[in-house]
């Protein structure tokens, strides 16, 4: 989701005084960014059962335009995976331009949860294309991650899930996630637009630990926000509500999981995230 790689959004910006001072390019470079959000919402659903995350990256990139980095988020309720409760991402790819202002990114995420239960790992690649249109910046992705258990219908419903019972242990499921954001800044302000909107498909079901990362099958997330850089800092406050299009009927198999384990809301209903994040 776009909230998720919101820092990544930070260093393209935190980079152009360098380059408006027309510094020799390094061939390897180093750009990392700390965060600390209301919620983890990822692809619309909350990660940290509605509360707050701490998340940081770090990625090291050559000029050959090869990167790799690392992203990582501490984890609760229906994100959580058993051991740290923590989502360490692996990151790499080549990204480069193809045409005057068009940018192409080809890579793979591998998504950890290290000390949790067995085969809730998987990777997903993706291939992401950005550009502006007038004063608008667009990026548009797919990301698409082929059979894996992690991503299996292991248990038809939430009450089997609760109960421990598999209904199909081992089973292996893709999943494909497409997705468009659009940012835009507001003229004689330090303020940015944003907008995301993303559509999920995979699987009907939950995983071996009783989640899923396409809640109901097929679904959208959406967001709206707006990002304020603060004058001769490397910080940006932002604030974006969040919400998908899933309803109560259709989620209603998954419970008693797709709820929060303090109050029993719903994970997924319409939220306002607030950031402030930090780029270097």
């Amino acid at each position: 989701m776009f909230l998720k790689y919101l820092p990544a959004a930070l260093l393209a910006v935190a980079a152009l005084p360098a380059q408006a001072q027309e510094e020799p390019p390094k061939p390897i470079t180093v750009s990392g960014s700390v965060a600390l959000v209301s919620d983890y919402r990822y692809r619309g659903v909350s990660q940290t059962d509605k509360e707050m995350a701490i998340q940081g990256g770090i990625t090291v990139s050559h000029e050959s335009g090869v990167y790799a980095g690392v992203w990582a988020s501490n984890l609760a309720g229906w994100g959580t995976f058993g051991g740290s409760n923590m989502e360490l991402d692996l990151i790499g790819g080549f990204a480069t331009e193809v045409s005057p202002g068009v940018n192409l990114d080809v890579g793979l995420t591998w998504y950890m949860y290290p000390g949790g239960a067995n085969k809730t790992d998987f990777a997903e690649p993706y291939v992401k294309v950005s550009g502006t249109l007038g004063p608008v910046t667009l990026l548009t992705g797919i990301a698409y991650a082929p059979k894996q258990q992690a991503l299996g219908r292991w248990y038809f419903s939430g009450a089997d899930a609760a109960a421990g019972i598999y209904n199909d242990p081992g089973d292996k499921e893709d999943n494909l996630y497409l997705w468009v954001d659009g940012s835009v800044g507001i003229p004689s302000t330090p303020l940015t637009a944003k907008a995301h909107i993303g559509f999920s498909d995979g699987n009907r079901g939950l995983g071996p630990n009783g989640t899923s990362i396409a809640p109901t099958g097929k679904y959208l997330d959406y967001m709206i926000g707006l990002d304020f850089a603060v004058p001769n800092t490397p910080l940006t406050l932002g604030v974006a509500f969040v919400d998908t299009n899933l309803k109560k009927r259709e989620i209603a198999y998954l419970q008693p999981n797709f709820s929060s384990t303090k109050n029993g809301s719903r994970i997924d209903s319409d939220q306002v995230v607030f950031s402030v994040a930090a780029a270097f």
